[in-house]
């Protein structure tokens, strides 16, 4: 008797092909390189897996020894949103702070050479870039990861991004279609919603997307947003009116699409990641991204059980499943016969992250100051601290005091949270100046009251604000970072000492 799991036949090799799950730990585990042997083509990364550049080479080495063509993928957006440089603060400011310099060179430049690292240590697959709209400032988890609020900006820097990328041999992953930009909820926690008229999506949301498009993006991945526009029932990911007749037949797109990770609550407290994902590939998508929360065999079979029970019974089209795990074999296919990167290629261009940075500050002074001193003392840095969306994580240092403390030694910090913050900070500081590092204020009723605290006691109070500069800049000096890499923290602490 045949059971449901049998590793041989197409149809599970089909569903197994399809799902692109994570796994913990920082070598992979047995059952992992099982399934890759029994038709698993993608693996996706994160934090977890990460030590070293060295170390994540050998596991992407260990991954290919059981099969040459795996998609290696990372959610590697540079910035806020770093796996590589996780414990440590990203080398690259992000797509924010690129689009306030407003150089598509500079961010093509940016973008290989991020990839050229990623294909450095055997990854060829990046879930970047964001090409949402950050149209609603009130947004808890686009934000700085978007490269602005104009939809001209965000389409043109979107293409010089997938360009960059892609000639580092690495696919690029332009999410989160059809645009995440105008929510006021965090598809991790719940579903969101966008009320717009079709001719303002097609305007605004869509632009960025068809400029991927056509610069050749590789993966488009779908966003667990309901626009009852599009479709008034289900969410993008769910939605064959937005995967199959927008995406595929209104823009023309013939590349891989790839859901949003399956266990975030928009869809599984919804539909659950067994049926979410059925009726996913049946919408239209390709791959299933299943494993920033949940990484480990149990959740790989029953997904593949669960594509495979619906296409026997009929739910699912053995078509549609057998052309999405096609889709997924071209793009492996891809990956594995682009041109390699040299180390040669990416001379003079190590540094570009920072240039970036330093390129995307933006200085405000106080009015009728004649000039800002900068410090030569070791100042005190209170950091406003609010809740770090999952995207982003609370494992990645972020503010300007490790760079301030490396270029002031005796520099002391604070970390403060709620209504009270600023009398703490005040307390804490002494005599010493201040440094109040935000991120966010228009977001946070609580900082704009600690800082307004802050600031009336110390007019000479230094304000770094490290998300998207909505608030009124205010303070001796105010420095907008435009997002809150560890470079962009250089770039601010080295204008605050003059450097």
């Amino acid at each position: 008797m045949t059971t449901i799991a049998s590793a041989t036949d197409t149809l599970t090799r089909d569903a197994l092909t399809v799902l692109q799950p994570g796994f913990t730990g920082t070598t992979a585990p047995d059952w992992l390189l099982r399934r890759l042997g029994e038709g698993l083509a993608s693996v996706g990364l994160f934090g977890r897996n990460i030590a070293s550049p060295e170390q994540l080479a050998k596991l992407t080495a260990q991954l290919r020894v059981e099969r040459d063509d795996v998609l290696v993928a990372i959610d590697e957006e540079g910035g806020d949103v770093t796996r590589l440089e996780v414990r440590a603060g990203s080398s690259f400011p992000g797509n924010h702070a690129l689009g306030a310099v407003d150089d598509v060179e500079l961010t093509r430049e940016v973008a290989f050479e991020l990839g050229r690292r990623l294909a450095g240590c055997g990854v060829n697959l990046n879930w970047a870039p964001s090409a949402d709209v950050n149209s609603n400032p009130a947004n808890p988890v686009i934000g700085v990861r978007s490269f602005g609020a104009d939809t001209a900006l965000v389409a043109r820097h979107t293409a010089a991004y997938v360009t960059g990328l892609q000639s580092a041999g690495v696919a690029a992953c332009t999410k989160h279609f059809p645009g995440h930009g105008d929510t006021a909820v965090d598809s991790h926690h719940a579903l969101p919603r966008i009320d717009a008229a079709l001719d303002v999506l097609a305007d605004r949301e869509l632009s960025p997307f068809r400029a991927a498009i056509a610069a050749g993006t590789r993966a488009v991945m779908s966003a667990h947003i309901l626009i009852p526009a599009l479709d008034p029932d289900h969410p993008a990911t769910l939605s064959r009116p937005v995967l199959t007749d927008l995406l595929r037949g209104d823009l023309g797109y013939t590349g891989l699409i790839v859901t949003d990770g399956m266990e975030m609550q928009a869809i599984a407290a919804t539909y659950g990641i067994e049926r979410g994902s059925v009726l996913a590939i049946a919408a239209g998508a390709d791959a299933i991204c299943v494993g920033g929360g949940l990484a480990d065999d149990e959740t790989v079979r029953h997904l593949r059980d669960a594509l495979v029970a619906a296409v026997r019974s009929g739910e699912l089209p053995e078509e549609r499943l057998a052309e999405a795990a096609q889709r997924v074999r071209e793009l492996a296919h891809w990956t594995a016969t682009a041109a390699p990167v040299t180390d040669g290629d990416g001379d003079g261009r190590t540094d570009v992250g920072l240039v970036a940075a330093r390129r995307a500050l933006r200085v405000t002074r106080a009015e009728g100051e004649a000039g800002f001193t900068p410090l030569t003392e070791p100042p005190y840095v209170a950091a406003f601290t609010p809740v770090a969306n999952i995207a982003v994580g609370d494992e990645t240092p972020w503010g300007v005091a490790a760079e301030l403390a490396r270029l002031l030694p005796g520099t002391e910090t604070g970390s403060y949270t709620g209504e009270d913050a600023g009398r703490a900070a005040l307390e804490a500081a002494g005599g010493r100046r201040v440094v109040a590092v935000v991120r966010d204020e228009h977001r946070h009723p609580w900082m704009a009251t600690a800082l307004d605290t802050l600031v009336q006691a110390r007019p000479d109070t230094i304000v770094v604000e490290m998300g998207v500069p909505q608030a009124e800049p205010r303070g001796a000096l105010h420095l907008a970072t435009h997002g809150a890499a560890r470079v962009c923290g250089r770039a601010a602490a080295e204008a605050i000492v003059g450097a």
